[in-house]
């Protein structure tokens, strides 16, 4: 495994474990009764992982590119395939730290009502004390509290695979236009800038189906319409079809980068 290979790996399995992690503030608002400040962490942690996701496309197309002008790319499928398998590894993280990230995000939240500012509180987390909370923060989820986590009647089957549906399309999005460059290397600037179009239609399912779906539920918590536990399992069935679309994007990738392909060289 080459540098930028490992390099596109990690910073591949972080973008999706912020991304993952971002659910754990609405828990913690939920918990604090802070919903807008838990809103504004939840979208700093999700901006953060698209702009890191702005830098991964440079470093996926660079080494497309050197395979192109090195006349190989045999093994570049393989490379895409480790890059979908990246991402799964970073959200499955992600689902396991959910526990300790949202008592961690309660005590931010807590913080931010009296710093009023997040990045002061970034920088604090790396002194002695923020050191100290982040350690008290860690928690191990039991086994018995995983099997307690039944699918909770506020977070329908079609909720679950339009978010499915929405993160595969996510993960796919940006590696099939680049692989399909490779495919049609006449038209390679063209397929990459179809990417924006696909993803645009994953961000609009999200936004109009998904975040809704979360928000009237937060509302329902605060109002006492639904339990603190029913809205955990929601967060965690949730994160769980974020894990299957990760998982789908792999079925879906080479179909989606013909397509795309196809696309390119129609227009």
């Amino acid at each position: 495994m080459d540098a930028q290979l490992a390099a596109i790996l990690i910073l591949t399995v972080i973008i999706n474990l912020i991304g993952t992690l971002a659910y754990a503030a609405r828990i913690a608002g939920v918990r604090t009764r802070r919903i807008a400040m838990s809103f504004a962490l939840f979208n700093a942690l999700v901006l953060v992982s698209r702009l890191s996701n702005g830098f991964l496309g440079p470093l996926i197309a660079n080494r497309v590119e050197q395979a192109l002008a090195g006349g190989g790319g045999e093994g570049l499928l393989g490379d895409f395939r480790l890059f979908m398998l990246a991402a799964t590894v970073g959200v499955v993280v992600g689902i396991a730290l959910v526990p300790s990230t949202q008592r961690l995000f309660a005590r931010v939240i807590g913080g931010m009502q009296k710093k009023k500012s997040l990045a002061e509180l970034a920088l604090r987390s790396v002194t002695p004390a923020g050191l100290r909370t982040l350690r008290e923060a860690v928690t191990i989820p039991s086994v018995a509290s995983l099997r307690s986590y039944t699918r909770p009647a506020e977070v329908s089957w079609g909720i679950l695979f339009a978010n499915c549906l929405a993160q595969a399309i996510l993960v796919v999005g940006v590696l099939a236009s680049i692989y399909a460059g490779y495919l049609v290397p006449e038209y390679r600037v063209t397929a990459s800038q179809l990417s924006a179009l696909i993803n645009g239609f994953a961000t609009i399912l999200l936004f109009l189906v998904i975040d809704p779906q979360l928000s009237v539920l937060t509302d329902d918590v605060v109002d006492g319409q639904v339990s603190e536990p029913a809205f955990r399992r929601a967060i965690l069935w949730i994160s769980g079809s974020r894990l299957a679309g990760t998982l789908l994007a792999q079925a879906l990738f080479v179909p989606a980068a013909i397509a795309i392909a196809w696309a390119a060289d129609l227009i």
